[in-house]
């Protein structure tokens, strides 16, 4: 367990004004503690844990430095930011991060007011801060606002929206590049290691010295011409280092520095204190920072269930079924191998979403675009327009951020595009910003679209299949995060008939329409519901857009009460779906919609989310007798 005496200096310390007066050498000391205690934590509990390990000494830094909450830190997402919480008043919270009733694992408002803005989604932290800088105008306050963004969110071209805006607006604004070598570090600061290696060689300094020794001799016209060079050599260093980029924006910009020489980073938030309009501090740092498995292998330590702190090995579970994300990637892989003119797209998320197998085997017909949602979708949309077959792979709590795309780059052009949504439904630990719960609601609304939910995996390949034959229209596969049921895997490709769904079990009294994850979870409640002598039939409707509408007009005959199921918002969803048709067809059922509520749900294991919200098998039984047995049920619609 956790031992406050293994971090002598971290333990007299629980928030900024602590540590303020503290010398190098303790604050020195105060990382190390933060550090090792931020280890000790997630390994036991999981977390995203990399970027936290490299963000230490720019924590501390910028905390001495500013008075915060006073002054103003706005993080980018909160993977960075566990130090932070540490750092003020969570310290002892921290062993119950992203678990069901601790603190988020990202910034959240209602949590501390240190936490100036909530974000789980990348790219936000400059315009967030633009804002509350502004702000100080109306209420008539000098206080400093910092915004930290890392350089795999500088790939979202939100981010730069926000520094053209801040360019024109000359705001007080620092903004804090925390750049780990990861994502954009490779292709864009590569300018930098040019330079840095051109005015370190010998050559380039053996000429330097030859010229500044002849000019010396040359009294005042020397002179001219030491600062003519001079300009010259400012010119090249405009034109080679990643500040051309930020200072054409309007920035003033400082670095790259290293993001770990504590002293070097109080020495230049100091000055930047003083200067006014924006400053863009460019720093270096190690993601993984002080903990040798990470450094070696960042993307795996980005987010991580507990592991063995001394080994670095994932405790995981024997005998567990793969997971739907890794039956995606093997599938698309393998039709891939066959069509070579379908392809897979991600949004800087590889691993998260399976296309690591497709990149590892047919690298030809893989992209990563960066944490860049919008363009992903767009180009998927030009891909489309020349015959190609494009399956985007992203989150559903990300594919939010491209709605307009998706509406007026592929629908309304009724391109041939196949969304691959993972993460659908709860998701667990990260909460209410990657809960993906809205996914139905927004792209039912889109003409045109086809939206399928698959209750197993082999039913995930099946419709993957179906979707890139489909050919016409555009098309979203929605399934949940987590190991899949273990189902076996058909061999050969079955492909649905579009619409059309899957009667599972017969019964009288109720009739039960669920869709994708939750077709587990009422089927586990059948027996339930037969012990309370309540006969029920199942239908696994496999289609949320377009409807199984000859079954559901049988079923309108056959029964006077139906019940929705589904993992999603219960506004706008599936049960909005079904209950839209009953209500065209003036058709007289009662209804229950058993869905997620109108609200944000926490964070918690999945599991324990489904119990809270009555949607595990037992909840979901307990709705369904209530709902036949109850004449005047508040929780039915009659139509």
């Amino acid at each position: 367990m956790i031992n406050e005496s293994n971090y002598p200096v971290l333990s007299k310390v629980n928030v900024p004004a602590d540590f303020r007066d503290f010398s190098i050498s303790e604050l020195k000391q105060l990382c190390t503690d933060v550090r090792q205690y931020l280890i000790d934590v997630v390994s036991l509990v999981g977390g995203h844990f990399g970027g936290g390990l490299g963000a230490v000494e720019l924590t501390v830094a910028m905390h001495k430095v500013f008075n915060t909450p006073e002054d103003r830190i706005i993080w980018d997402t909160g993977h960075q930011a566990y130090p932070h919480k540490i750092l003020t008043g969570r310290k002892d919270l921290l062993p119950t991060i992203r678990q069901l009733n601790g603190i988020s694992g990202f910034l959240k408002r209602n949590e501390s007011e240190y936490d100036v803005f909530g974000a789980g989604h990348a790219s936000t932290s400059v315009s967030a801060a633009l804002g509350i800088a502004e702000a100080n105008k109306y209420n008539e306050t000098d206080r400093k606002v910092i915004a930290v963004i890392g350089d795999g969110a500088m790939t979202g071209g939100m981010a730069y929206e926000a520094m053209n805006n801040a360019g024109m607006l000359h705001p007080n604004l620092i903004v804090v590049l925390n750049d780990n070598n990861m994502s954009i570090a490779e292709n864009v600061w590569q300018f930098s290691n040019y330079f840095t290696s051109l005015i370190t060689s010998r050559d380039y300094n053996k000429f330097k010295g030859y010229v500044w020794e002849i000019t010396g001799k040359m009294d005042n016209f020397g002179d001219r011409l030491r600062r003519a060079v001079g300009r010259v050599e400012g010119g090249l260093k405009s034109i080679v280092t990643p500040g051309m980029l930020f200072e054409a924006l309007g920035f003033r910009y400082f670095g790259p520095i290293n993001g770990h020489n504590l002293h070097q980073l109080i020495k230049v938030f100091e000055a930047a204190k003083t200067l006014t309009g924006p400053i863009l501090i460019h720093t270096n740092t190690i993601k993984g920072k002080g903990y040798s498995p990470a450094e070696k292998n960042s993307p795996k330590f980005h987010g991580i269930t507990p592991f063995d702190k001394v080994t670095g090995v994932v405790y995981k579970k024997t005998g567990a079924p793969p997971s739907y994300t890794s039956i995606f990637g093997e599938t698309l892989t393998e039709i891939v191998k066959k069509d070579r003119k379908v392809v897979g797209i991600t949004a800087a998320m590889p691993e998260g979403t399976g296309l690591n197998i497709l990149h590892r085997e047919c690298p030809n017909n893989f992209y990563d675009v960066g944490i860049a949602e919008e363009h992903a979708v767009t180009f998927a949309a030009g891909l489309a327009t020349q015959g190609i077959t494009p399956v985007v792979a992203i989150y559903s709590t990300f594919l939010q951020r491209a709605i307009d795309q998706i509406v007026h780059d592929i629908a309304i052009q009724k391109l041939h595009v196949v969304f691959a949504i993972d993460r659908a439904g709860l998701v667990g630990a990260d909460g209410p910003t990657h809960h993906g719960v809205l996914d139905l609601t927004y792209l039912r609304m889109v003409p045109g679209m086809v939206i399928m939910a698959p209750k197993d995996e082999n039913e995930l390949r099946n419709m993957l299949f179906t979707a890139i034959e489909l050919k016409d229209r555009p098309v979203a596969i929605r399934y949940p995060r987590g190991n899949a049921l273990g189902v076996p895997l058909s061999e050969k490709f079955e492909q649905y008939e579009i619409g059309k769904a899957e009667e599972l079990e017969e019964g009288t009294d109720v009739a039960i329409l669920a869709v994708g994850s939750m077709v587990n979870n009422a089927q586990k409640a059948l027996p339930i519901l037969q012990n309370d002598e309540i006969s029920a039939k199942l239908v696994n409707m496999r289609f949320v857009k377009p409807l199984d509408t000859d079954l559901l007009d049988k079923i309108a005959i056959t029964h006077k009460r139906i019940v929705t199921i589904e993992e999603n918002s219960i506004q706008g969803g599936f049960g909005s779906a079904v209950a839209d048709y009953f209500v065209d067809k003036l058709y007289k059922n009662d209804i229950l919609r058993i869905a997620l509520p109108d609200k944000f749900v926490e964070h918690g294991t999945q599991a324990e989310l489904h119990k809270l919200l009555e949607m595990d098998a037992e909840g979901i039984a307990a709705r369904i007798k209530k709902f036949v047995h109850a004449d005047d049920s508040v929780e039915k619609v009659v139509i």
